[in-house]
């Protein structure tokens, strides 16, 4: 990203369901922003994407499988829950946010507003 930062991550807030930071890479172009969010295992269905004012909030719940009758002894995914909000410029196009799901990976595409994207000034001789 640039140094007029187009998406800054906003401090967690004390929640009551405890969530785990998915991880994320952010791209930058001089179109938008493209953002990639590790979530494995969260479907479709489970998946919610909100933006309020400045803030794109990030939410995904997991299906744990327990077979039937069975207790776990031991278990690595205690927290099945993913969130992640981020503070968007005002540069950035909310209203035409793209959203993909795809293999665990959650693919964002936020365009820069027009008058954000650079333009091509055309020059006459005179």
């Amino acid at each position: 990203m640039s140094d007029n930062k187009q998406l800054t991550e906003t401090a967690p807030e004390q929640e009551q369901q405890r969530a785990v930071l998915p991880a994320v890479d952010v791209f930058e172009d001089e179109s938008g922003i493209t953002l990639l969010a590790d979530m494995p295992g969260v479907s479709k269905e489970k998946l919610e994407l909100k933006v309020e004012g400045d803030t794109l909030l990030i939410e995904g719940g997991v299906q744990t499988q327990t077979p039937d009758g069975l207790e776990a002894v031991y278990a690595e995914v205690r927290i099945p829950r993913y969130r992640r909000s981020f503070t968007l410029s005002r540069e950035l196009d909310t209203t035409r946010i793209e959203a993909n799901l795809k293999d665990g990976v959650l693919t964002l595409r936020m365009p820069k507003q027009a008058h954000a994207q650079p333009q091509r000034i055309a020059v006459t001789v005179a």
